[in-house]
């Protein structure tokens, strides 16, 4: 088992939350792959959407619906300075994941977030659980508590 898949499961357990991250047997690197591989919607895939703040360097994760792209200058708005698209060193420096498995919990570091409201709209969405072939199910509301993500609009 990668340190990755480890990690968010511990994030996941130290939460309480029994959410078993699954296995599947093609890539989900993307939404779409998620989608077709758990046999959900596509907005049912929370995607992590990792943003740094032009000044401050600051990490920011959008916990996005999987049809709904992140409009930038919504989210920073939201962050209170211009974004950008983090890259992929910055997005493994600071959560631990790489690009395409980013999970929404188990970050080596903390991370503001904030969460489409879209997600709410479901009884279950899945989220990465740190690898290019993890998944796990949880209730979106659960999802927001144990980020602490800030339901927000910032979609496109």
């Amino acid at each position: 088992m990668s340190k990755s898949l480890k990690r968010v499961i511990a994030a996941l357990e130290a939460a309480g939350v029994e959410a078993a991250p699954m296995e599947m047997a093609a890539e989900t690197r993307t939404a779409q792959q998620a989608a077709d591989a758990a046999g959900c919607a596509l907005d049912q895939i929370a995607k992590s959407i990792i943003f740094q703040g032009a000044v401050s360097g600051e990490i920011v994760l959008f916990l996005t619906a999987g049809g709904n792209q992140v409009d930038p200058a919504k989210a920073s708005a939201l962050a209170g300075e211009a974004l950008g698209r983090a890259d992929a060193d910055a997005v493994r420096a600071h959560t631990g994941f790489a690009i395409g498995g980013v999970s929404p919990v188990g970050h080596l570091n903390p991370v503001r977030s904030f969460m489409d409201p879209r997600l709410l709209e479901f009884g279950t969405i899945y989220a990465a659980a740190g690898t290019p072939r993890h998944i796990f199910p949880v209730e979106p509301e659960t999802l927001q508590r144990i980020t602490g993500a800030q339901v927000s609009v910032f979609t496109a």
